[in-house]
């Protein structure tokens, strides 16, 4: 069976960035969120990358397929993960930068986004840890 094509924007990479790693949680690989996956080297990259599941085979961040995306979105950059589940649109926070989602020109974007997704029918939620916020555009 092949994996489904997924079309990332040239020139972006995962290079180091490691936080598909350690933020959500995998339930393939029995991983919580917020822990490193056992077959992670933080900042480098994953051990068993040929033999990594589905999971992690058929993800990418929207900073890798929305070309819309600022530089600053970078998750290596920001400290933030962010991805569509249907009209969700997640960021989830690096808990090692709490804050850092709370910053001008982040939390004016997600603003942005909020009332984007709102006249859809959609929302922007935000993870911090075991906390949760949904952003009011």
């Amino acid at each position: 069976m092949t994996e489904p094509a997924t079309i990332t924007v040239p020139g972006r990479a995962c290079g180091g960035c490691t936080l598909c790693c350690d933020l959500p949680d995998i339930d393939e690989l029995d991983k919580p969120a917020n822990t490193l996956c056992r077959h992670c080297v933080r900042d480098q990259g994953c051990l068993a990358y040929e033999a990594r599941p589905r999971t992690c085979r058929s993800f990418y961040c929207s900073w890798m397929t929305d070309p819309q995306m600022a530089a600053e979105w970078e998750p290596a950059h920001s400290h933030m993960m962010v991805y569509r589940q249907g009209q969700q649109l997640t960021v989830l926070v690096d808990p090692r930068r709490p804050d850092v989602w709370r910053g001008e020109r982040y939390l004016a974007t997600l603003k942005r986004w909020a009332g984007e997704a709102e006249a859809m029918g959609g929302y922007v939620i935000v993870f911090v840890g075991d906390e949760v916020m949904k952003i009011a555009p």
